[in-house]
């Protein structure tokens, strides 16, 4: 699962391994850096070059990208959608899937809480991941919870449902994201 932070600076790019028993395992992080002084068609460019090589490197079997929603900073929000159209095209290019993932959603996977704060959210994907320390800088850690959090949201794998199903705990969840579709 390849998780993306987009930005237009600092565009953070996690790719995890995750079994059905929902254990993570760190594949690869780094954040696809670009200077605000380059022209916006190179930014975009170096973003999207950034991305494609980490599929092709990793071929991850989705992609999990943090929805663009509404601040009062305009230009933020602007530079957060081009870096998310690039990271979409990318990965439609290759046939993948991409799931868009709130903040608060990805927060309340990963901590519990839907309003956890960075530092909540960097230490539990460090907990997760099995790691010493939370991955820097915050955009890195955040691609990560976004690649764990589309993937415990995932139907089971296959070897669970060779298993008769769903377990309770997954069955739960599965249930439980249903019923919030619905509201």
């Amino acid at each position: 699962m390849l998780g993306v932070d987009p930005g237009l600076t600092r565009c953070g790019v996690g790719v995890v391994d995750v079994s059905p028993d929902r254990r993570a395992v760190l594949v690869h992080v780094s954040v696809v850096r670009t200077p605000p002084e380059m022209a916006l068609e190179e930014r975009v460019l170096r973003i999207g070059q950034g991305i494609a090589a980490l599929l092709d490197e990793h071929r991850p079997a989705a992609v999990a990208l943090e929805r663009v929603f509404a601040q009062h900073n305009v230009r933020t929000v602007m530079g957060t959608a081009q870096a998310s159209g690039v990271a979409m095209l990318v990965a439609a290019q290759r046939g993948l899937s991409v799931g868009l993932h709130t903040p608060s959603e990805v927060k309340a996977a990963v901590t519990g809480y839907g309003s956890a704060d960075k530092k909540q959210v960097a230490t539990m994907v460090a907990r997760v991941l099995g790691l010493d320390s939370p991955p820097t800088p915050a955009d890195a850690s955040d691609a990560l919870a976004l690649a764990i959090c589309h993937a415990w949201r995932q139907p089971a794998a296959a070897p669970s449902a060779a298993l008769g199903g769903l377990t309770p705990a997954q069955r739960a969840w599965a249930e439980a994201e249903k019923a919030s579709r619905r509201r």
